[in-house]
């Protein structure tokens, strides 16, 4: 089997399947988890909450006003819960493989989920912080294993205008 453009050899296709099964159940189970931590209604904090749309307030307030772990727990918990985008995009959709396409996609799924968390949930807002922790936790799971493991599922094609190009023996 030839090897792929930059040496890598395509997976497979019983090694890519099950991958692509593996990461459409890892994206159903982190779905899950997603809507449990960001769609329960918290009557308990309704009072508590307001909106923010500025950049780095949120961030601000948490590593000003409160405890370091509190912080951790926030700031790192919306950096964690935006690393499976970055782990399971590029497996299940080859297109949005991509430093920027995925941080794309991610700042537009996030932006979702906070419009509806604000609009819908019981003591949950709208948050720019939240979308731009996530996108910055999927891009850190992108760059530490997305990029390997989607192109080792999904190896780069050459295009068109490269494989017209080439020598007859090349291909």
């Amino acid at each position: 089997m030839p090897a792929a453009r930059g040496g890598h050899r395509p997976a497979h296709p019983a090694v890519r399947a099950s991958a692509m099964v593996t990461a459409f159940a890892g994206t159903v189970l982190f779905g899950v988890v997603l809507a449990r931590l960001t769609l329960e209604p918290s009557a308990a904090s309704a009072a508590l909450v307001h909106s923010n749309v500025r950049p780095g307030a949120s961030i601000r307030a948490y590593l000003d006003g409160t405890s370091t772990v509190e912080a951790v727990r926030q700031l790192g918990g919306n950096l964690l819960l935006g690393l499976p985008f970055g782990v399971l995009l590029p497996v299940l959709l080859p297109p949005a493989r991509g430093l920027l396409r995925v941080g794309a996609v991610t700042a537009c799924l996030m932006t979702l989920v906070e419009l509806v968390q604000g609009a819908l949930v019981t003591g949950r807002v709208f948050d720019i912080d939240d979308v731009i922790l996530n996108t910055a936790g999927a891009l850190l799971g992108y760059l530490l294993i997305g990029l390997r493991l989607g192109r080792a599922v999904h190896p780069r094609r050459r295009h068109w205008w490269t494989r017209r190009a080439a020598e007859p023996g090349d291909t």
